[in-house]
C-alpha cells in the first residue's frame, strides 16, 4: 500500500502524485492532515470552501471503493504514524512553494526518513517548475512579458488518468490510529461562519464552470473580463487555489477552445486572440508562484528596493472605511462590498482597490494584503502578494509610482451604466450614471439630495496622486 498525502491537490483526477502512487501493484490510501500551523494563518471563507472540497473529494473516493483518512494534527508527526499504521511502502505528495509549505515537506521528510518510509514528492500545481524558467543569466524573471514567451511556448504535459474502481484503500480498519472519515465543522477547526456567502467546491463543480466558460465567454474573454458587470470570467480561481481541478485539464480544455476559435490568436480582437489573453492569465499565477519561490520574503517585504524607506501613512478611520466600502468612491466601494458579500473581487477591481489603498489613502499595501487573505476564498499567496505589490509600486513588473489609478475614471470606463455598483451599493440606485460618476464634484447639498446614505468622499484624488508621487519620489531618493 502506498499513501497519497493531500495538501493543495484535492482532487483525484489530473492529479499527479496520486496517480504514480497508484501504479504499484498494492491500493492508495488518500490522507489529508489538517495542520495547526497551516490553520493559523486560514480565514472562514477558505476553511469553508476547503471542508467543502473535501466533502465532494471523499465522496468521489467512496465511489471508487475506498475513503479519506482525516487527521488533525502536526504533518511531521502524523504522516510517518500513518505510514507505519499501514505498513506503507511510501508516502507520495505534490509539491507546493511557499517558503512556510517548503519547511514543513523538508521537516516531513526527515522525519519519514527516520522511520524508514520512502517518499516521493511531485511537481503538480504547475505547468512548469520554479527555476525552470529563467533569463539567458540564471535568474528568475522579474519581468512577465519575457517569462510569458517562454512559459507559452513550453510544452505543457496530458491530465493524468484518475484512480480506477479498487486501487483506493479504505482507512476503516486501521490499527490503533487516530484518524476518522468524518470531516470537522468550521466550529471544531475554531472558526466562525463566514460573513460571504462562499462558492461550492469540487472537482465536478470546477468542471462545470470551465465547461461553460470554455463554451462561450473565453471567445469574448479579451473584450468582456475587465467590466464587473459583465459575466466574463472563469471564476476558476477558488478551483486553481484548492486543487479540485488540475492545470493541465484546465490548459488543455484552453486549446481545445483555440481549435474552434475564429481567427489568429495574434491578432488583436478575434476569438483566438481572447482564449490567447485568457491563457496569459494562467501564466500570470505561474510568474507570481516562481517569484514566491525565488523571493519567500515578498510576503512581508517589498521585492523592489528604494533608497529610503517608503512612508506609509497610519490611519486607522481611513482602513476602515476601505474595508466597510465607505470611502465615497462608488467603483471602490462596490468592490469591497462584493467582497465582504462574495469572498470574491473581479480582477480588474482588485487593481483599483489596491491603487486607491495606496496612493489615495497612502497606506501600507500590507494592510491591504491582510484584508484580502482575511476575505477571498481564493487567497493564494503567489498572487495576491504579486498584484498587491503590482499596485504599490514595489513589486516585480510593477506600475509606475507616477500611473496612479483615478476612481472615478476607472468607474465611468468599466462600469458605464453603473449596473455593478448599484447592485452592491443599495445607496445609490436613485442615483443616475452622471451622478455616480460625478460623485466627487457635486456639492454637499447635492448628494445629500441625491443619495443622503451615502458618503462623500473621504480624499481628493487630485490631491493625493500629488502627495503620493511626492511619497515615492523621497523614498527613491529624488531631490
Amino acid at each position: 500500500m502506498n499513501v497519497h498525502w493531500h495538501r493543495r491537490d484535492l482532487r483525484a483526477s489530473d492529479n499527479r502524485a496520486l496517480a504514480e502512487a497508484a501504479r504499484g501493484d498494492g491500493s492508495v490510501l488518500p490522507v489529508f492532515v489538517f495542520d495547526p500551523e497551516i490553520l493559523a494563518h486560514a480565514s472562514p471563507p477558505r476553511v469553508a470552501v476547503m471542508l467543502d472540497a473535501l466533502e465532494s473529494l471523499r465522496a468521489d473516493y467512496r465511489e471508487l471503493g475506498g475513503d479519506l483518512l482525516v487527521v488533525r494534527g502536526d504533518p511531521r508527526e502524523e504522516v510517518p504514524r500513518i505510514a507505519e499504521s499501514y505498513d506503507a511502502d511510501a508516502v507520495y505528495w505534490n509539491r507546493d512553494y511557499s517558503g512556510l509549505a517548503r519547511e514543513r515537506d523538508n521537516e516531513v521528510r526527515l522525519a519519514l526518513d527516520d522511520a524508514g518510509v520512502s517518499r516521493a514528492a511531485y511537481h503538480d500545481a504547475l505547468h512548469h517548475e520554479p527555476g525552470s524558467i529563467r533569463t539567458n543569466k540564471g535568474e528568475h524573471y522579474s519581468v512577465y512579458t519575457y517569462f510569458w514567451k517562454k512559459w507559452r511556448d513550453r510544452e505543457k504535459d496530458a491530465p493524468y488518468d484518475a484512480p480506477e474502481e479498487g486501487e483506493i484503500a479504505t482507512p476503516a480498519d486501521a490499527p490503533d490510529l487516530p484518524g476518522t472519515t468524518a470531516l470537522p465543522s468550521l466550529a471544531d477547526l475554531g472558526f466562525d461562519e463566514p460573513e460571504a456567502d462562499v462558492p461550492p467546491a469540487g472537482t465536478g463543480v470546477a468542471r462545470g464552470r470551465l465547461a461553460d466558460f470554455r463554451e462561450e465567454a473565453i471567445f469574448r474573454y479579451a473584450e468582456d473580463r475587465d467590466y464587473p458587470a459583465r459575466d466574463a470570467t472563469s471564476r476558476l480561481s477558488p478551483h486553481l487555489k484548492w486543487g479540485t481541478i488540475g492545470i493541465r485539464e484546465v490548459w488543455w480544455a484552453t486549446e481545445e477552445a483555440m481549435d474552434r476559435a475564429d481567427g489568429d490568436p495574434d491578432e488583436e480582437g478575434t476569438e483566438a486572440a481572447s482564449v490567447r489573453e485568457f491563457q496569459s492569465q494562467l501564466a500570470w499565477r505561474e510568474f507570481y508562484a516562481h517569484v514566491l519561490s525565488a523571493r519567500p520574503d515578498v510576503v512581508t517585504r517589498n521585492y523592489k528596493s528604494y533608497e529610503n524607506d517608503i512612508d506609509w501613512r497610519e490611519d486607522e478611520e481611513a482602513l476602515r472605511a476601505w474595508r466597510q466600502g465607505k470611502t465615497g468612491y462608488p467603483i471602490v466601494d462596490a468592490a469591497m462590498r462584493q467582497l465582504r458579500e462574495e469572498a470574491y473581487m473581479h480582477n480588474r477591481l482588485r487593481m483599483v482597490v489596491a491603487s486607491f489603498l495606496t496612493k489615495d489613502l497612502l497606506l501600507d499595501w500590507r494592510e491591504g494584503y491582510d484584508w484580502f487573505r482575511e476575505k477571498l476564498a481564493d487567497h493564494d499567496t503567489g498572487n495576491d502578494t504579486g498584484g498587491w505589490q503590482w499596485a504599490a509600486s514595489t513589486g516585480t513588473d510593477a506600475q509606475p509610482y507616477f500611473r496612479v489609478f483615478n476612481p472615478m475614471t476607472q468607474g465611468e470606463r468599466y462600469d458605464p451604466d453603473c449596473e455593478f455598483v448599484e447592485e452592491y451599493v443599495p445607496e445609490l440606485e436613485a442615483a443616475s450614471p452622471d451622478d455616480i460618476h460625478g460623485w466627487h464634484e457635486l456639492s454637499d447639498a447635492e448628494r445629500e439630495r441625491i443619495a443622503p446614505d451615502y458618503p462623500a468622499p473621504i480624499v481628493d484624488h487630485s490631491e493625493r496622486r500629488e502627495e503620493a508621487i511626492a511619497m515615492f519620489e523621497a523614498a527613491r531618493g529624488d531631490d
